[in-house]
Formats: structure tokens, sequence, C-alpha cells
């Protein structure tokens, strides 16, 4: 008996100091984490760092010209340095945006509108010459002044697509400059949140597209456009020798183009897209489980960090992406306003005149307002590709993080 209530004693004296110092270090262990908790770093804090060492020169070129051609449209609230976009100083106003564009639309149908009077004054004088001519039995002198005044008419009818055409082409290429100067800041914002798989597919895919677009849309779209325009006029000097038909398999042609490409863009660019930030999600989410079981205490540690980092990413990868779409949309819109302004000046001038009589002249006006329309398409279609292209490039990020 005396045995048993010794050993028992001693027991308790072995087992009191354990408990003790277990419950010690349990003690230290939850003051270590509080301690490693409260030494990891902000999120916000972290985007602000990351936003003023990002390398934005080359976007804020963008930003800075966009400002200085087209500021006087926009009200004070909407101007400013990009930082200050970035940092969120100041919020991009949708509403404003949209005023300022139909304030560039009126005023470049108000410079448009020497261009509509001249159109009536030589529509009008051709329209007189020809009343002329049946009057005086096909006078060889009318004729002569009748087709010279037509030519006179198509040149400047031409000169306008021209025009349209220049304004297509600059747009296109600041459009692919700017992308191919953002990318590479979006992917590298996508890599550190964890997307590796998605940065290494957009990067070499979103160049191949971005380049081929630009090469299909003034090389071989935009000529074709020029030709078939070009065609159907032509087809107005004389009732024998028609080429519309010609002029139609052209301009069927090159929309197909656009068509054809546009599908392909857009899927390899979503399919492919989304099943690279599903790969990268999985990635991320083995590793955090991996580490958070299999390290104790400083897996942990190791995680919350990790998140918070990743976090900070997505969200300066999200408002640096806004901000590209922005610039983006206002690269491309102010020129579309230009173009569209153009086809409405020639469709504006064949409306009025058409009541004072048909003839080749109100059918060139009517051609070259359709073509401008079909060159604004074409310019509407590649503003599209691109911004999706940066819309799937932010989605596919966010779908990483989603899959984690």
């Amino acid at each position: 008996m005396k045995t048993a209530l010794s050993l028992i004693f001693i027991s308790l004296i072995l087992i009191i100091p354990i408990n003790v110092q277990a419950s010690e270090t349990l003690q230290q262990t939850e003051q270590t984490e509080q301690t490693e908790q409260a030494e990891l770093p902000n999120a916000s804090m972290l985007v602000e760092e990351q936003a003023e060492k990002l390398d934005v020169e080359e976007i804020r070129t963008y930003w800075d010209e966009v400002m200085t051609e087209y500021g006087g449209f926009l009200p004070e609230s909407q101007k400013g340095s990009l930082l200050q976009f970035l940092s969120g100083e100041k919020e991009l106003s949708f509403q404003e945006w949209m005023k300022a564009f139909l304030k560039f639309l009126f005023h470049e149908l108000i410079a448009n509108g020497k261009l509509l009077g001249t159109l009536i004054l030589l529509t009008v004088f051709s329209m007189l010459l020809q009343l002329l001519q049946n009057a005086f039995n096909q006078s060889t002198v009318s004729k002569v002044a009748y087709a010279l005044v037509y030519m006179v008419l198509i040149i400047i009818a031409l000169n306008s697509f021209h025009v349209a055409i220049q304004y297509t082409n600059d747009a296109i290429e600041s459009m692919s400059n700017f992308i191919l100067a953002l990318i590479p800041l979006l992917l590298a914002l996508m890599a550190s949140s964890g997307g590796l798989a998605s940065a290494a597919f957009f990067h070499p895919v979103i160049i191949f597209l971005m380049n081929t677009s630009g090469l299909l849309i003034q090389n071989i779209v935009l000529p074709l456009l020029f030709l078939s325009a070009l065609l159907n006029i032509v087809s107005t000097l004389t009732d024998q020798y028609k080429v519309t038909q010609l002029a139609g398999l052209l301009r069927n042609i090159s929309i197909g183009l656009i068509a054809s490409f546009l599908t392909i863009f857009l899927g390899v660019i979503s399919v492919q897209g989304a099943s690279a930030a599903v790969t990268d999600g999985i990635t991320i989410r083995t590793a955090k489980f991996i580490t958070g079981n299999f390290i104790p205490v400083l897996g942990r540690m190791f995680t919350d960090a990790t998140d918070t980092v990743i976090s900070a990413s997505i969200l300066l990868k999200n408002t640096v992406g806004v901000i590209g779409v922005a610039i983006l949309l206002f690269i491309a819109a102010f020129p579309a306003i230009k173009v569209l302004s153009l086809a409405f000046i020639y469709k504006l001038a064949a409306s009025i005149l058409q009541p004072l009589g048909g003839g080749p002249v109100i059918t060139c006006l009517d051609i070259i307002s359709k073509s401008v329309i079909y060159i604004f398409a074409a310019l509407a279609i590649v503003s599209l590709m691109f911004f999706l292209s940066l819309t799937v490039i932010i989605a596919a990020g966010n779908l990483t993080i989603m899959m984690r």
C-alpha cells in the first residue's frame, strides 16, 4: 500500500511540471503568432508602395497625350496626372467622359461645316449644269463644265476618305503601341500574384495577336475598303461600264477577314487564358496547403504574408488594368468620333440634296458615306479586340485568386 502511494506521489510530481511547461509553451506560441500577425504588412500599404515603384513612364506618356490633345473637352475633376488616378486621389467618371465625347462630336460636326457647305454648293452647281445640258441639247461646254465639277467633287470625297483611313491607321498604331507598353506591367503584376502560367501564356500570344491585327487592318482591310469605294465611284461615271460587283466582293472580303480574325482572337484569348488561370489557382492552393500544414508556425506566417502580398498585387493589377482600359478607350474613341462625323456629313449632304434630283453626284456622296462607315466599323472591331484582351487578362488574374 505504501509502495503504491509513493508511486502515485512521484507520478504527480513528474506530471505537474510537464503541464506547466506545456501551458507556457502554448502561451508563448500564441504570443509569437500574434506578434507575427501584427508584423505582417498591410495590403493598402503594399499597394501604395508598389504603385510608387511601378515603371509607368510609357503609360504616363499616352495619358499625357490624351490630356494635352483632348483635355479641353474635360472637366477639371477628370484632369490630372496618372499617379493621381492610380493612387485613388482622383476617380474616373463615366458620365463626365460621355459628356466630353458628345462635346467633341459637336465640335467635329461644326468643324466639318465648311466641308458640308462645299459639298452642297458643288452638288447644286453640278445639277444646274446638268439642267443646262438638257436645255441646250447636250452642249459640249456644259458637258465639260459638269465633268470638271464632278471630278472636283470626287477628289474632295476621296480626300475625305483618305483622311478617315489616316485617322484609323493612327488610332490602331497608337493602341498597339499602348498595349505593348501596358502588357509587360500587367503580366508582371499577374506573376507576382501567382499567375505564372497565365503570364507565360499571355505574353507571346498577346504580342503576336496585337501585331497581326494591326498589320491585317492597315495593310489588307483598309486598302480593300478604299479600292471598293473607288470602284463604286468609278461606276457612277458611266452607265455602260460597271464594276459594282467587284467592289462589293472586295468589301465582303475585308469584312470577312475582320470577322474571322475576331473569332480566332476571342477563342484563343478566352479559352486558353481561362485554362492557364485555373492551373495557376490550383498550383497556389496546393502550395498553400503544403506550406501551412507541414511547416508548423512559420508555414502559417508565410502563407498569411503571401496572401497579403498577392492581394496587394491583385488590387494594383486591377487598378492599372482599369486605367489601361480607360486610356485605350480614349485613344480609340476620339478618332472614331472624327471618322463617324465625316460619314454623317456625307450622309447629311446626300439626304438634303436628294430632293433636288438624283444622279451620280448623290450616289457618289452616299457611296462615300457608306464606305466611311465601314472604316469606322473596322476601327471599332479592332478597339473591341484590344479592349477584350485587357479585360481577359484582368479576369484571368482574378480567376486565379478565386481558384486558390
